[in-house]
């Protein structure tokens, strides 16, 4: 049966590293929000699924993944799943255990990022906290992307001349570094081109 991906469809966000996984390898899936709704697609179909009585296993939100009676959320534990059955994982338990530990890395970055744009709170638009994101930017790119950046990449740099995290092999964190570096890129071009420089093993990665 094909995998199926619950996220919305009209952003990126965390369900773009699953799709980024389940493309690389050629999976066979279903991207649920961005099937037609008359083919029982589109956010409708994700909004019922997660208040499906039916299900044992609710999940507190998207990104889900629907493997025949498995179900499971959160984007890390998603491809913590996914890699070894797509190939984007070591074979080796502990070699997988690292591959999540690089990828919730990511999941920390990621999350400091989106809190860069709203620092007070999701539910707000960031036209509502721009005065307070403005103090927040500042600190996160002086500060925070710098220790993440040099992190990762003094990992790569332990690989002896590979470009990836893991050996010679393309893992997941690899895919999750360079959405979450493209983001970067997005939202803060300046400051990135500025950054970028000092870490010419990423921006390698990315490419």
């Amino acid at each position: 049966m094909a995998y199926e991906l619950y996220y919305w469809p009209m952003i990126q966000g965390r369900g773009e590293y699953i799709r980024l996984a389940l493309e690389e390898a050629g999976a066979d899936y279903v991207d649920v929000g961005r099937k037609p709704e008359g083919e029982g697609g589109g956010p409708g179909a994700i909004a019922a699924f997660l208040v499906d009585a039916a299900n044992p296993r609710p999940a507190y939100a998207p990104p889900i993944l629907k493997d025949g009676d498995v179900i499971l959320a959160q984007t890390a534990n998603i491809l913590d799943y996914l890699g070894p059955r797509l190939g984007l994982a070591p074979e080796d338990e502990a070699g997988r255990a690292w591959a999540n530990s690089l990828q919730l890395t990511v999941s920390d970055l990621v999350v400091d990022a989106h809190d860069a744009h709203h620092p007070i709170g999701s539910a707000l638009y960031y036209e509502d906290q721009v005065e307070e994101a403005k103090r927040r930017a500042p600190l996160f790119l002086e500060h925070r992307v710098p220790k993440y950046l040099g992190y990762f990449a003094g990992v790569i740099a332990r690989t002896e001349g590979s470009p990836y995290f893991i050996g010679d092999a393309l893992t997941h964190p690899d895919l999750s570094l360079f959405q979450t570096i493209a983001g970067l890129r997005y939202a803060f071009p300046v400051a990135m081109a500025r950054i970028e420089p000092d870490y010419p093993a990423l921006t390698a990665l990315h490419d």
